[in-house]
């Protein structure tokens, strides 16, 4: 037992050299001795989180594979997870090097959540990544979600923006709603406060509608609240200026410098232990999502994602591994 725990160890020491450009021999070595250790998941049916923040349980004993392997694993969705589904496909081309993986479609960039789980349901790809739950007419389509990570939404203001407090869920609420205009009644500054918000093709800007804004609608664009077209992080901060308001998982805007992330209700998403625990208010869990109905091979990938290696990506990318 001890042995295998340090044959383990050192697999996922191999496939994060590997991930971060190491050395690429060392890491084909360890995956052509010992595949196995590999594709022993984290099992999905089991609850691990905390009591205020659970796990979603989903056993994979219950897809059906019976479908056959194909030629290329094609996968869409979340622009949030991008950096942790490029890297799992890394891991999972020397498992099946025989079987090439996409990510995004046409062009190899993903469309969003949204956007990722309409392919998949319309048999565009074979898989896709979510960042939020699936919603009542996916699973009817035929869908599952299978957790794979924690996340934590940032809500972000430009460096240069007078207004240095935080928010409470309630004035975070009001803004986005449209009815806070005015920094100064948050105890800014009387600007104006400029509303941008993210693509409605973003599993993020629906996550954000259902945690923050309890399933209302966003204000209407017009006037100082406007919403992207396209589900880009980067456009969002450089538009903050000094008296914009957004949001984005927190792994894209923790070391930007030219942001500056809000405390919400005194809280920070930098801090992994209150998101893990489920006590940061805008918490919460990203997924692969597959058909219920699939082949061995899409199962595999899933599976990867929830070994002790596959988790190790998950951490190195910035988020919290969902064991």
């Amino acid at each position: 037992m001890a042995t295998n725990s340090k044959n383990r160890e050192i697999l996922i020491l191999a496939l994060t050299l590997l991930l971060t450009g190491g050395v690429l021999g060392l890491g084909l070595w360890y995956f052509k001795l010992w595949p196995g250790l590999i594709q022993s998941p984290i099992p999905a049916n089991q609850s691990s989180g905390s009591q205020s923040n659970p796990v979603p349980s989903f056993d994979l004993g219950s897809l059906d594979t019976s479908l056959p392997n194909p030629t290329v694993l094609t996968i869409d969705g979340s622009v949030t997870i991008v950096t942790i589904v490029k890297q799992l496909q890394v891991g999972y081309n020397f498992l099946n090097p025989n079987l090439p993986t996409t990510y995004g479609m046409p062009d190899g960039r993903p469309n969003g959540t949204n956007a990722g789980l309409k392919n998949l349901i319309d048999g565009k790809v074979l898989m896709a990544a979510s960042s939020r739950p699936l919603n009542g007419s996916e699973l009817s389509a035929g869908i599952v979600g299978v957790p794979i990570a924690r996340d934590a939404l940032a809500v972000a203001v430009g460096i240069n923006n007078p207004y240095k407090g935080g928010l409470t869920m309630e004035q975070l609420r009001l803004i986005f709603l449209g009815q806070i205009t005015n920094w100064s009644e948050v105890g800014g500054p009387n600007l104006p406060i400029k509303v941008i918000n993210r693509s409605r093709d973003s599993g993020t800007h629906s996550f954000f509608q259902e945690a923050v804004l309890s399933g209302k609608s966003f204000a209407p664009d017009g006037g100082n609240f406007s919403t992207v077209e396209n589900d880009e992080t980067t456009p969002i901060l450089r538009a903050l200026g000094n008296d914009g308001i957004s949001y984005s998982t927190v792994t894209q805007i923790e070391n930007q410098k030219t942001v500056r992330i809000i405390p919400i209700n005194g809280m920070s998403p930098t801090d992994k232990a209150l998101v893990k625990n489920g006590t940061y208010p805008i918490s919460r869990i990203v997924y692969l999502a597959v058909p219920r109905k699939t082949s061995a091979a899409v199962k595999q990938f899933v599976e990867f994602a929830l070994s002790p290696s596959g988790q190790q990506v998950v951490k190195r990318a910035g988020f919290i591994p969902i064991q």
